[in-house]
């Protein structure tokens, strides 16, 4: 278990021991957890004492983003980026915090990226009480997943014209990478804004006024967020889809070209196969043009099937 604590009273900012951190009176006692062990349940209980329900909802190994009163405090857990390889679906780590009063006790198990701006602007002493807290960490998380959202959207916009170029068939591996990054980031992004909404309507003097409009601008961001996602997977299915269609009409047509060849070669195959049994018979065996007038008559034939299969448009698909 690793963690830190910062210590905030009157625009000073302090970095004591976790255990000397949860015991403090200030403006701001943030105290962060990094863990996926059952160390952190002890401590929370013997070192911040918390009750049983906080430490539960700190610790669980499955979360997904929502926001619950708990008496006069709140329950957040929010999703972001990580720097650590996650499985595709689940790519977003997540963040629980409580806040009660002037403290917040937060728990990831993945590093989350957004926490380490928010302790810079912390250590700057840019940040004075909770609602400042969360509402910083919520705005990092939405301005770090802004742009990847923004790629998934160029990156199937990048498909879109090379399917109008041609380049078909290696563009599906793409497509269902693109479409499955979208349903993950969008399975949290759709209940995070509903939680970063229901926190920024939470009673309590803890939430300023300023706290509120940056958290419903997260909200909202997180909302269009969620949009795009949703747009990027329903145009990734409608582009597998004709992807999808373009092989097949290409299978068609190559199939088309197949059987036009077989049909071609089929009556040839029949006359020297006729022509070439070992009996007697054979009109003009031992005629000396007799090779080449067989010759001619497959090459009379090819040309005729071939002319055949031209005027009825046979080739055009």
């Amino acid at each position: 278990m690793s963690g830190f604590a910062y210590v905030v009273r009157g625009g000073k900012v302090e970095t004591p021991p976790l255990k000397q951190a949860a015991q403090a009176q200030a403006d701001l006692v943030w105290v962060h957890l990094t863990t996926n062990d059952d160390r952190a349940k002890v401590w929370l209980r013997d070192g911040a004492k918390l009750p049983p329900f906080v430490i539960e909802s700190l610790t669980a190994a499955e979360t997904r983003p929502r926001c619950d009163a708990v008496g006069e405090g709140a329950m957040v857990n929010l999703r972001g980026l990580s720097s650590e390889q996650l499985a595709a679906s689940d790519p977003l780590a997540s963040i629980r915090m409580y806040a009660l009063g002037g403290t917040v006790f937060s728990v990831t198990r993945k590093t989350l990226n957004a926490v380490q701006p928010v302790r810079e602007m912390v250590e700057a002493g840019r940040v004075f009480d909770p609602g400042d807290l969360i509402a910083a960490l919520a705005l990092a998380i939405t301005e770090e997943l802004d742009p990847v959202v923004a790629d998934l959207g160029d990156s199937l916009d990048d498909c879109e014209e090379r399917i109008v170029t041609g380049h078909a068939f290696e563009l599906r591996r793409a497509v269902n990478r693109t479409r499955s990054q979208a349903i993950g980031y969008r399975r949290f992004l759709a209940p995070q804004r509903i939680a970063l909404e229901k926190l920024a309507a939470l009673p309590g003097d803890w939430l300023r006024d300023d706290d509120r409009l940056h958290l419903s601008a997260a909200a909202d961001r997180a909302a269009r967020m969620a949009e795009e996602l949703e747009s990027i997977r329903e145009r990734a299915a409608l582009t597998h889809e004709t992807l999808t269609d373009l092989r097949a009409e290409q299978i068609d047509q190559r199939s088309l070209v197949i059987a036009v060849v077989a049909m071609v070669f089929l009556p040839l195959t029949f006359l020297s196969g006729l022509l070439g049994m070992n009996v007697a018979g054979i009109p003009f065996a031992h005629e000396p043009w007799a090779f080449w007038g067989v010759v001619g008559v497959c090459g009379a034939l090819a040309l005729t099937i071939a002319t055949f299969f031209l005027w009825r448009h046979w080739f055009d698909g």
